[in-house]
């Protein structure tokens, strides 16, 4: 399970972290909210703002795994070619 919460290199990505609070906040809202009368659920552009973080936040975690082995991947043929 630590390993969710770790980039590449072993550190800890606050990004991730972000990434995951919003999504469970999001469906934590989303199950209370489903409970509640209309008056007392959270204006609309909130909800599509944190989901949009968590999207981001988690989408941004994946594209730098990419890059990383993207460019790990380059460095190793170019020590091959020598």
């Amino acid at each position: 399970m630590k390993e969710f919460f770790c980039d590449e290199s072993g550190k800890l990505s606050m990004k991730r972290i972000c990434g995951l609070f919003c999504t469970i906040a999001l469906c934590v809202t989303m199950y209370v909210n489903s409970f509640s009368p209309a008056d007392h659920q959270p204006a609309p552009i909130l909800v599509e703002v944190v989901g949009a973080l968590a999207f981001g936040c988690l989408g941004l975690s994946t594209f730098d795994k990419f890059i990383a082995a993207k460019s790990k991947g380059a460095g190793t043929s170019e020590t091959q070619a020598e």
